[in-house]
């Protein structure tokens, strides 16, 4: 291709990745509370450091929090500042950090394969069910992935070309990574590029990269000067409860009962990579063939180790396997050629989109089910009012849409599979996210301004809903409710208490007062 016409090509297709990221991300930051525990957690920390002013530890209502080291929190706190409290402000640095992700994976792809086929894969990692969900979280891991990214493709730059420059942005993003999420950040770059290496019979190079003096220095000028201030100020509780608790422990043990067997992550995948599933079933009839490219191989064993690794810890959590999805998804863009019939990829998505319009007919057998579980029948009744007629029709005319959009030959498979990724990420970002969220978290949200509004002192009993302390701002106590106190609980535990008098109750949300 004419240079001229392939650098037009790239700024068109970069235009165009933009405004998918703009109207699937960056429009619909607002449309849904805070979701619980992981978002109101993040939130809530970043509004206590706001609010206490200490912008080195973290606490959750009141009390120190050693999940995650300081990065995130800090992104979140200035945009705090910039934009003021909202959701918006709260999700912000991920969605720009998901953007920066994207981008990331489209120059680096332009480079080796052209502007098409990186638009292709940049376009569907941001599309896909789990990263489109991600990309507007307000928690560490859209900024992680973004390290990750920039860690891993900078070494593949500097396997392909020597370059000293690519070798040092590895180091810096690994380090930033560090400050985002602790050792994951290490683990992943040294662990793939070992295994890449080893079964190249080239483990001195691999000695000589990652002992890099200068890279070292950069890595640690980085990440050091946080973890040692915050071990100065918390001493041996920051060890015990970062990396002995929430690094070490995750892995042998389950962690707050997210267990699954060593198969968990197969659906996982399955699921998360819609509507690009069937491009999957692609990549593994041509391993062979991919894996006949080092960069490939590369890509690959990038994918599988963080599969198998994650696969045999104790701890399981759905958004682990986006670590790996980077390469996934630029080997499904390179497997692209090899695609036969593009429109059996739509089998997957249709079958979700089935499932999801058969709801409103389950939901009668599933409240009969859950009839001893107050909570879960408040859902479910709430449910059957919101997943009114309008979900079916709207959810079976996005069926048609990209079965349509799917059976156009007259396109290339890339932009059709693109077109119809589009239109289900706007189905998920505009209907299923705002559903879920008038469901599960607008009670919580109501309740919390309501106690704001009359500014009650907060017994949280038996729940853990970290978005109160968000909309209510104010901290709660976490105890047995005593007589005369304003109580937030769930209707399953509702007849625990004696002639109690309820001021807010909500979708098994609710706001009493307990009896003097």
């Amino acid at each position: 291709m004419h240079p001229d016409r392939s650098s037009r090509e790239s700024v068109i297709l970069g235009a165009l990745l933009a405004i998918i990221l703009a109207v699937t991300c960056f429009a619909v930051l607002g449309r849904a509370p805070l979701f619980d525990v992981d978002e109101g957690a993040f939130s809530e920390a970043t509004r206590e450091m706001l609010r206490s002013g200490n912008y080195l530890s973290t606490t959750l209502n009141g009390a120190p929090r050693f999940d995650k080291p300081i990065l995130i929190y800090w992104l979140q706190l200035l945009s705090l500042k910039t934009f003021g409290p909202g959701e918006f402000a709260f999700r912000l640095p991920s969605a720009l950090a998901a953007g920066a992700w994207s981008f990331a994976l489209f120059l680096h792809e332009s480079r080796r394969s052209g502007a098409r086929q990186a638009f292709t894969a940049a376009a569907m990692l941001i599309l896909s069910l789990q990263v489109t969900i991600i990309a507007k979280a307000a928690i560490a891991d859209a900024l992680l992935n973004l390290c990750l990214a920039g860690t891993l493709l900078s070494l593949l730059t500097y396997y392909r070309s020597g370059s000293r420059h690519a070798l040092l942005l590895a180091f810096s993003a690994m380090g930033f990574g560090m400050l985002t999420k602790g050792p994951v950040a290490v683990l992943i770059p040294l662990a793939a590029t070992f295994l890449f290496q080893l079964g190249r019979g080239t483990l001195r190079q691999w000695l000589r990269m990652v002992l890099d003096p200068a890279g070292i220095a950069l890595f640690l000028a980085i990440a050091l000067p946080w973890y040692l201030l915050e071990y100065r100020a918390e001493g041996m509780d920051f060890i015990q409860g970062f990396f002995l608790k929430h690094n070490v422990g995750r892995f042998g043990t389950s962690f707050e009962g997210h267990s699954g067997s060593i198969l968990y992550y197969v659906p996982v995948v399955i699921i998360g990579l819609m509507p690009f599933t069937g491009l999957l079933y692609t990549v593994v009839r041509n391993f062979r063939r991919l894996m006949a490219d080092p960069e490939n191989l590369f890509l690959g064993i990038w994918t599988l180790f963080v599969f198998a690794f994650f696969s045999l810890s104790g701890t399981k959590l759905p958004h682990y396997m986006i670590y790996g999805y980077t390469p996934l998804f630029i080997l499904m863009a390179r497997a692209l050629p090899y695609l036969r019939r593009p429109a059996l990829t739509l089998i997957w998505p249709l079958l979700l989109l089935a499932l999801l319009a058969l709801l409103p007919a389950l939901l009668p057998a599933a409240a009969a089910m859950a009839a001893g579980d107050p909570f879960i029948a408040d859902i479910l009744e709430a449910a059957r009012a919101i997943f009114a007629e309008g979900h079916i029709i709207l959810t079976l005319a996005l069926a048609a849409a990209m079965a349509a959009i799917m059976l156009l030959r007259r396109f290339p498979a890339e932009f059709r599979l693109v077109a119809s990724g589009l239109c289900f990420s706007l189905y998920v970002n505009l209907h299923v996210m705002a559903l879920a969220g008038r469901l599960l978290q607008e009670p919580v949200k109501e309740a919390a301004l309501l106690a704001k509004q009359n500014g009650w002192e907060i017994v949280m009993w038996r729940v853990d809903y970290p978005s109160f302390l968000v909309y209510s701002e104010s901290l709660a106590l976490k105890r047995d409710p005593r007589p005369g106190e304003v109580v937030l609980t769930t209707s399953k535990h509702l007849g625990e208490l004696r002639e109690p008098e309820v001021l807010y109750r909500k979708n098994g949300i609710v706001l009493l007062r307990t009896t003097q």
